[in-house]
C-alpha cells in the first residue's frame, strides 16, 4: 500500500473498515468500475483512492463504516 494510503488508514479513529485491492493490467476501465459499483450497492465499500501505474495495474482503496454485526463474519470484496 503507498505510504499516503497507510497514513490515511492509520489516521482513522476506528469508525472504518479498510481493504487494498490490486487490480490487474488485462482489468478494463469499464470492468474494474462495474466490479466496484456492485461491491458498493451490495456491501457497502465505497472507493477512496485509485492509483494506475504504468503497466496498466491499478490499486485501489475501499473503506466502509463498520457494523455492529461482527459475528456475520469478513464479507470482503470478491474482485
Amino acid at each position: 500500500m503507498p505510504a499516503a494510503w497507510s497514513k490515511a488508514v492509520a489516521d482513522d479513529p476506528g469508525e472504518y473498515e479498510w481493504v487494498p485491492l490490486r487490480l490487474p493490467p488485462d482489468v478494463t476501465r469499464v470492468t474494474a468500475s462495474v466490479r466496484l459499483s456492485i461491491e458498493a450497492e451490495y456491501r457497502g465499500w465505497e472507493l477512496t483512492r485509485v492509483r494506475l501505474y504504468t503497466d496498466g495495474s491499478r490499486r485501489v482503496l475501499l473503506r466502509r463504516k463498520k457494523r455492529g454485526d461482527a459475528a456475520q463474519g469478513p464479507d470482503l470484496p470478491a474482485l
